[in-house]
């Protein structure tokens, strides 16, 4: 799963198979904790992660939004900036 971007100790992922993941989604990284982010709402759908890195991720998400849907549909991997 290639990494699209690396913030605060958090990595981001995303599987480009789309065929076997249905929504579109990305992994959050943070040391033990993993979450399962839906792109078009930009929550955790899935997991475990402390609630500060939760936010942090969703606060990224809502700023790239159009890039990791370009990256979704396109299947072509890019490197995104972390948070700002």
């Amino acid at each position: 799963m290639p990494v699209i971007a690396r913030f605060y100790g958090i990595v981001i992922k995303m599987y480009f198979s789309q065929s076997e993941h249905g929504v579109p989604h990305f992994h959050a990284v943070y040391g033990e904790y993993n979450g399962v982010f839906s792109i078009d709402r930009t929550n955790m759908i899935e997991g475990d992660l402390p609630a500060r890195a939760q936010r942090l991720v969703e606060d990224w998400a809502r700023q790239h939004k159009d890039e990791l849907l370009e990256i979704w549909q396109n299947q072509t991997f890019q490197q995104l900036p972390g948070l700002e």
